[in-house]
C-alpha cells in the first residue's frame, strides 16, 4: 500500500475518534469561555462592544484578531471565536492522534521484522488497525481524564499552550526526522523544512493567539530544536546547518512580521492606550499593595492621585474619573516598580519560591498536571537504564537532554513564582508542553531499538542484543501507555464532579447576566456602568449565535476602559465623561448586593466631592434578585 494511502487512512480514523469525542463532549457539557476576558474578546471582535467588528481586543496579536473579525463581519451571528479556539484545541489532539497512528504503523511494521515475517497480511493488517486504536483511545482518555476541564472551559492562554505542546510533538516524532534513526537517504534542506512546517505554524498560531505565553514555553521548543539538530549528524555539516538556521530564520521572520503588523495597528492613539493597558497590568498583577486598603496614601497624593482616585483605582472602577489617565497610571507604576518592587527581600523570596517550587512539584494540589510531569521523567529514566546501557555515548546524551530540560523547566517556573502569577491558564499549559516534549523524548528511546528507516529483509533475524532491545522496548511502550491510562482514568474519576459541578455554577451564574443584558436592552435610552467586581464571574457559551449588535452597557473599569474603542462606544451614546453622564441622569450604575454589603456606596460621594459636587446614591430598580439598579443624585 502507498504511504499517501496510508495517511490518508490514518488521517480519516483520528478524525473519526477526534470528532466522537467532540461530539460526546458536546453532548454532556456545555463549551463556556473561561473567564470574562475571552467574552471581551468575543463582543470586541464581534461588535457588540463598539458596534463594528474590530481586531483591537489587546490580547490576541492583530492580524488573528482581525481576521476574526472579518468572519464576523462577513456572518455576524456565527461564532467564529469560540469555533476558532474550538477548532483549535481538537484540531491539536487530530494532529497528534495522526502522528501516533503513524507510529503505531512503524511499530507494527517493525514488530513483523522481529518476529520473522510470521504471521499473514491480513493479521498484519488486523494488528495494525489495533494497534492505532488503542493509541486513539489512549489519546482520548487523556484528553477526558487529564485536559477535560480545560476543553469545555476553554481559556485563549490554555489554548496557545495547547498549540505549542502539539507543537513540540510533532517536531520531535517526524517519522524521518533524526531522533528516530539516520535515513538511508538524509532528507534535503527543502524536504526538512516541509516536514517541519505543521509545527513551525502551530507555534506561530500560538504565538498570534497569546504571545506571552507562547515566548515563556518557547525555551521547550528551543530545546526540541536543540536536541534534533545534534542528533542530525555530522552535527555541524553545512547541510545540517542549512535545515536547523533555516527554520530558525522561517521562526524568526514568522515572528517579526506578526509583531510589525501588530505594532503598525496599534499606532496613534492605541500606541498611546497599550502604555496605559501596560501600567495598569503591572499595578494590579505585580504590584497591588501599592493601592492601600483604607485610602489615603500619602505619597500617592504626592503623585497627584486624589483620596478619591485611590478608591477607584482600589475597586477597579477607575472609568469613573477621567484624571486616571495614562501619566497618573505611568506615574504610579514607576512608583510601585521603585518603592514596592526595590523594598521587597529578593533574597528571602527566592528561597521561599524555591521551596514552593519543589513543594509544587511533587504535591498533589498541582494533580494531575505534576503527575504527568513525573511520569514523563520516570519513563525517561527507565528507558535510559533499560535500552541504553550498552552505549555509554547514548546514554550520556540521554541524560544531558534530561539534565536541561530540568534545568529550562526550574528557570521557566522560578520566573513565574518571582513574579508572582502563577495563575492555572499559566501553570497547567506549562506542564503540558514539558509532557509533550518529554513524550517526543520516550518515544526517541524507543525508536532507537524500533528504527524507521531501513528495511529488513525477509526471514532476516535479529541479533540476540536487539531482539533483548526491541522486547524491552515493547515492554516500556506498554507499561508507559498502561500507567497514562491508569493516571487520565483517576484524572476524570476526580474531576468529572468537580466539571459538573462548575458547570452548574456558571449556568446560575450567567442566567443573572442573561437578566443584565435584557434589562440593559429593554432600556436602549439609558446607558448603564456595571461595578467590576460585580460582573467578573460572568463567561459566555462558547458557540452561542447570537446577533451582535451594540450593547448600551459596560465595566466601570478593565482592561478596554479608556481605549480608543471605549471612547468611541461612549460617544455613540452622547457619553464624554462617564461621571457627568451618571449626574446629568444619561447612566446608571449596576451593582450587586453582595458587593453592597461589602463596600457600600459612599465610596462614590469622594470623586465627586473632589469635584466639588455633592452627591448621594441610591437604588431605583431591580435586577433578578441580586442587582441593584443605583442612580447618582445631585444635592443643589
Amino acid at each position: 500500500m502507498r504511504q499517501t494511502d496510508v495517511g490518508y487512512k490514518n488521517c480519516i480514523l483520528a478524525f473519526a475518534v477526534t470528532g466522537a469525542s467532540a461530539l460526546l463532549m458536546g453532548l454532556f457539557f456545555d463549551f463556556y469561555f473561561d473567564l470574562n476576558d475571552d467574552t471581551m474578546m468575543r463582543d470586541i471582535m464581534s461588535g457588540v462592544y463598539s458596534g463594528t467588528p474590530d481586531g483591537h481586543n489587546m490580547q490576541t496579536l492583530y492580524p488573528l484578531g482581525a481576521l476574526i473579525a472579518l468572519g464576523y463581519r462577513i456572518c455576524g451571528s456565527f461564532p467564529w471565536y469560540g469555533a476558532f479556539l474550538l477548532l483549535c484545541q481538537f484540531g491539536c489532539f487530530f494532529l497528534v492522534g495522526v502522528r501516533m497512528c503513524t507510529l503505531a504503523d512503524v511499530f507494527c511494521a517493525r514488530e513483523r521484522a522481529f518476529r520473522d515475517g510470521a504471521g499473514a497480511d491480513g493479521s498484519g493488517t488486523r494488528r495494525r488497525l489495533a494497534g492505532k486504536l488503542c493509541c486513539l483511545f489512549l489519546l482520548a482518555v487523556f484528553q477526558w481524564g487529564i485536559w477535560l476541564t480545560h476543553m469545555v472551559n476553554v481559556q485563549y492562554t490554555i489554548t496557545c499552550g495547547m498549540l505549542v505542546g502539539a507543537a513540540a510533538f510533532l517536531f520531535l516524532t517526524m517519522p524521518e526526522g533524526a531522533l528516530f534513526g539516520k535515513p538511508s537517504a538524509p532528507l534535503s534542506v527543502k524536504a526538512f523544512l516541509i516536514k517541519s512546517l505543521p509545527a513551525l505554524l502551530l507555534f506561530l498560531l500560538a504565538f498570534q493567539l497569546r504571545s506571552e505565553m507562547a515566548l515563556l514555553t518557547l525555551p521547550f521548543l528551543g530545546l526540541a530544536g536543540l536536541f534534533c539538530w545534534w542528533a542530525d549528524r555530522p552535527v555541524f555539516a553545512g547541510k545540517t546547518m542549512q535545515k536547523y538556521v533555516g527554520l530558525l530564520l522561517l521562526l524568526l521572520a514568522g515572528m517579526g512580521i506578526s509583531i510589525g503588523a501588530d505594532s503598525l495597528a496599534y499606532d496613534g492613539e492605541w500606541r498611546e492606550f497599550r502604555q496605559f493597558f501596560d501600567d495598569r497590568t503591572a499595578i494590579y498583577d505585580f504590584y497591588p499593595e501599592v493601592l492601600p486598603e483604607k485610602p489615603f496614601d500619602t505619597d500617592l497624593e504626592s503623585l497627584g492621585v486624589s483620596v478619591g482616585a485611590q478608591i477607584l483605582l482600589k475597586n477597579y472602577n477607575f472609568g469613573l474619573d477621567e484624571k486616571i489617565d495614562a501619566q497618573m497610571l505611568s506615574d504610579v507604576a514607576d512608583y510601585a516598580r521603585e518603592h514596592v518592587g526595590g523594598a521587597r527581600d529578593w533574597g528571602a523570596i527566592f528561597k521561599e519560591k524555591l521551596l514552593l517550587y519543589r513543594y509544587r512539584s511533587f504535591h498533589g494540589g498541582d494533580a494531575p498536571y505534576n503527575l504527568l510531569v513525573i511520569l514523563g521523567y520516570g519513563a525517561n529514566v527507565i528507558s535510559m537504564i533499560l535500552l541504553l546501557w550498552r552505549d555509554v555515548r547514548k546514554l550520556l546524551t540521554a541524560a544531558v537532554q534530561l539534565l536541561l530540560l530540568v534545568l529550562v523547566r526550574s528557570a521557566l517556573w522560578m520566573f513565574i513564582l518571582m513574579r508572582g502569577r502563577d495563575p492555572e491558564r499559566i501553570t497547567h499549559p506549562l506542564y503540558l508542553v514539558e509532557f509533550c516534549l518529554l513524550a517526543g523524548l520516550f518515544l526517541w528511546h524507543i525508536w532507537r531499538e524500533i528504527p524507521v528507516s531501513g528495511k529488513t529483509a525477509p526471514g532476516a533475524v535479529f541479533s540476540a542484543n536487539r531482539r533483548g532491545g526491541f522486547a524491552a522496548a515493547r515492554s516500556l511502550l506498554c507499561s508507559a501507555a498502561a500507567v497514562l491510562f491508569l493516571l487520565s482514568v483517576w484524572g476524570l474519576w476526580k474531576g468529572l464532579p468537580a466539571v459538573q459541578a462548575d458547570q452548574a455554577g456558571r449556568q446560575e451564574i450567567n442566567r443573572e447576566w442573561e437578566a443584565i443584558d435584557a434589562y440593559c436592552r429593554a432600556h436602549p435610552d439609558t446607558f448603564y456602568f456595571e461595578d467590576v467586581y460585580s460582573t467578573v464571574a460572568f463567561s459566555g457559551k462558547l458557540l452561542e449565535c447570537r446577533e451582535n449588535t451594540i450593547a448600551n452597557y459596560d465595566i466601570a473599569g478593565g482592561w478596554m476602559c479608556k481605549s480608543p474603542l471605549y471612547r468611541k462606544k461612549l460617544a455613540d451614546f452622547g457619553i464624554e465623561e462617564a461621571a457627568d453622564a451618571l449626574a446629568e441622569g444619561k447612566a446608571a450604575f449596576i451593582m450587586s448586593d453582595e458587593e453592597v454589603s461589602l463596600r457600600g456606596l459612599t465610596w462614590f460621594e469622594v470623586p465627586y466631592a473632589e469635584k466639588g459636587l455633592t452627591v448621594y446614591v441610591e437604588a431605583y430598580d431591580r435586577i433578578g434578585e441580586n442587582y441593584g439598579v443605583y442612580q447618582v443624585i445631585p444635592i443643589s
